[in-house]
């Protein structure tokens, strides 16, 4: 968000607090009064709920914890699981993920299974404070009761570890509660996911997963001024901001789509983080390497379906507006073949099994070049999975390449063996420094 952008909105915002206040504390205060609606039978465990045991509950709370990547976000680095303390970074400043374990001074000890309800289905504490968007409550609201029973008995089993919570770092209006009140009035309706009678129960269980504990769209929505995304059906791609990377449109088939993979081939990647067509690198393997991995056939099979099925959006090939900076490209080549060539080879034909080809590569050609930007700076390393535990890497190129000359190796990569890149061909260094600015390191 520019600097004018952001002061607009600060004074956007203002007013609308005053404006909407009202309305929004009578939505909130109907919060109390929702249907909390049972579980769907598509959605949850094949097993009748009364049937089974604590233990059986625990387990299956495991298994959704990893279908959410709970831990992910839960864990800081180093520290132990689940117990907080993680930078989540925004726009708007930075959330600290909070502590899931079961410790009554700073953890859920004292909470109840209600109130873990209604922080995932409305986004509500248990003093009532709002939590901010962060936390993808969005998606969590489409999470059936039954599900939220045995996230609940899982995180209750787990070790209780004392560290208390850190405060958000989000600045002036951002850290009010009015504002949240705002946000969810213009942007929150929780609905527990009802599945669609035209499609297949493999269809609703995949859309079930991708949507909600799965939250694909969380990174691959475009987001407004004020952080939010259309709605959790929307695959649209958009700048993960404070991280430099850019989520690519699944609508797309010049970004992100499978629509046109094999099936197995896209079930092998979210299983492994690799299959012959690509490699998962950057904030996606890590999803992978915490969650996806860890499926059920079934459901890979499902989130393969529903993911597959996503209308296809045609993205018209805009003209440059630049010239082409040929003097660019020739300094990009002498790099290329000192520092790449080797793994990728001379014409961008890569490795089979280990370097992928630059050759027609979509992270190369698409119109928003900060993946690859972020690859030639901080390497590209796919997820250790159980199937692939030791997969190729490539180096981070940040501490030998300066901003000239990582733009100048990405126009080559991006114009080379008859490349043709979406919008602007060339990279240049403002490029590189304004992704510089949206990222945290």
């Amino acid at each position: 968000m520019t600097k004018k952008n952001r002061s607009r909105t600060l004074r956007w915002l203002g007013a609308g607090l005053l404006g909407l206040g009202s309305m929004a504390g009578l939505a909130l205060l109907g919060l109390n009064h929702l249907d909390e609606s049972p579980a769907s039978p598509s959605a949850s465990s094949t097993q009748s709920p009364g049937s089974r045991t604590q233990a059986q509950r625990v387990q299956q709370g495991e298994y959704l914890a990893r279908v959410g990547n709970c831990m992910g976000c839960h864990t800081q680095r180093g520290g132990a699981p689940y117990a907080g303390g993680r930078a989540i970074p925004t726009p708007f400043g930075s959330v600290f993920a909070p502590n899931l374990t079961p410790d009554a001074e700073t953890g859920l000890g004292r909470w109840s299974e209600a109130q873990f309800w209604a922080a995932l289905h409305h986004g509500r504490a248990p003093d009532g404070r709002l939590y901010t968007p962060a936390f993808p409550f969005g998606n969590y609201s489409l999470v059936t009761r039954e599900d939220a029973r045995d996230l609940w008995a899982y995180l209750r089993s787990l070790p209780a570890v004392v560290q208390p919570n850190r405060a958000h770092e989000l600045r002036f209006p951002y850290n009010t509660q009015a504002a949240m009140m705002v946000w969810r009035a213009l942007y929150f309706r929780p609905a527990v996911y009802s599945p669609a009678p035209q499609q297949s129960a493999e269809w609703n269980r995949g859309a079930y997963l991708s949507q909600g504990l799965g939250h694909c769209n969380a990174c691959h929505a475009p987001r407004n001024a004020l952080g939010a995304i259309s709605g959790p059906a929307d695959f649209s791609g958009g700048m993960l901001q404070g991280l430099g990377w850019y989520a690519p449109s699944l609508h797309s088939a010049a970004e992100g789509s499978v629509a046109h993979w094999d099936r197995q081939a896209l079930i092998e990647w979210l299983k492994s983080g690799r299959n012959a067509q690509a490699s998962a690198l950057g904030p996606m393997a890590e999803v992978i390497q915490g969650s996806t991995q860890y499926l059920r056939p079934d459901d890979l099979a499902a989130m393969a379906r529903y993911l597959q099925s996503l209308p296809q959006h045609l993205v018209a090939r805009g003209a440059p507006s630049s010239r082409p900076e040929f003097k660019l490209r020739e300094v990009g080549e002498a790099l290329y073949g000192e520092h790449c060539a080797s793994c990728h080879g001379a014409q961008g034909q890569g490795v089979a099994g280990a370097y992928p080809a630059l050759q027609n590569n979509r992270t190369v050609l698409m119109q928003q070049p900060a993946n690859l930007l972020r690859i030639i700076q901080s390497g590209g390393f796919a997820p250790s999975t159980a199937d692939n535990p030791r997969p190729f890497g490539m180096p981070p190129f940040g501490g030998v390449l300066d901003e000239g000359q990582q733009a100048a190796v990405a126009s080559f990569v991006r114009n080379a063996w008859g490349n043709q890149p979406q919008g602007e061909a060339d990279v240049r260094v403002v490029d590189v420094l304004r992704l510089k600015t949206r990222r945290v390191d």
